[in-house]
């Protein structure tokens, strides 16, 4: 994590990236405001001349330089509840969560704005962007709360995202990539101006395919069911998927759309080295 620095697109027309410039409060160079002293806060930041005479702790807030705030777009349709059958207690869902935290906690560090929004069917749950450790724990409360189920929203329940995300923010957008409404979504987000990576998240059984004998497999959004024998099933399963996948990235890739993959037995923060570390590329 300490590698990592969130970046946004350089508007220098070389499709760089670089440190985003900033109007945050945080520990910048130029004093903006005092604010009470909350837990997490570096107590180098307090001033104690102030203490002195209030008998309160209070943190001296400055200007950083950036008016850049993080969404973090978190698929929870049902099919995101998905596991390996060797791991069942690690869901795409709760890998998803976990890198949401680690891009939080960039974020944290270097005194950026985030919000994040669970994107789920007839229920949009947001956080407004914000600074700070209140933040932070309420993005671990309302995580611990999330529980895949339904499908991916439709429209009408996507409608209130439009007035929140901001021209300059940046997207993160954490799905499995197998709906077609929310590919549909970042396209347009993409095409509106805004930033948006994305993160596709599968299972190690969906890279390995390794089913033999007979299997019922069973979507677990529309309930459609396929009764075959896995050996069987192999080769057209490969090609279809790559072919699937190739397709995807093909989108993405037209649509300015940074991506990578997450597969559930790799070390979660990979997609974030490609996106935000140095010398590191995403698909």
């Amino acid at each position: 994590m300490k590698r990592l620095r969130l970046r946004t697109r350089s508007d220098l027309g070389t499709g760089g990236f670089g440190l985003h410039p900033s109007r945050n409060k945080g520990a910048g160079l130029e004093f903006a405001a005092y604010r009470a002293y909350e837990p997490g806060d570096e107590p180098r930041r307090i001033d104690w001349k102030l203490f002195a005479r209030s008998d309160k702790f209070f943190v001296r807030e400055a200007e950083q330089e950036s008016p850049v705030s993080v969404w973090i777009l978190i698929d929870a349709s049902a099919s995101m509840g998905q596991a390996d059958r060797a791991r069942p207690d690690w869901s795409r869902l709760d890998a998803a969560k976990l890198m949401a935290l680690c891009i939080a906690e960039l974020a944290q560090q270097q005194g950026d704005r985030f919000g994040w929004m669970s994107l789920q069917e007839a229920a949009l749950s947001l956080a407004e962007p914000r600074s700070g450790r209140a933040q932070m724990d309420r993005l671990q409360i309302d995580f611990a709360r999330l529980v895949a189920a339904g499908t991916f929203p439709d429209a009408a329940t996507l409608a209130p995202l439009w007035e929140r995300i901001g021209a300059h923010d940046l997207v993160l957008f954490l799905s499995d990539c197998f709906d077609e409404r929310g590919i549909a979504l970042i396209e347009r987000l993409a095409k509106a101006g805004r930033e948006v990576l994305c993160v596709q998240m599968l299972t190690v059984e969906e890279r390995d395919f390794p089913f033999d004998g007979g299997y019922r497999f069973l979507d677990p959004e529309s309930g459609e069911a396929l009764i075959g024998d896995g050996k069987a099933l192999r080769d057209s399963f490969f090609a279809r998927f790559a072919a699937a996948r190739a397709a995807l990235a093909e989108r993405l890739d037209a649509a300015g759309i940074r991506h990578a993959t997450h597969v559930l037995d790799e070390p979660v923060d990979l997609p974030l080295r490609a996106f935000f570390g140095r010398g590191g590329a995403a698909e």
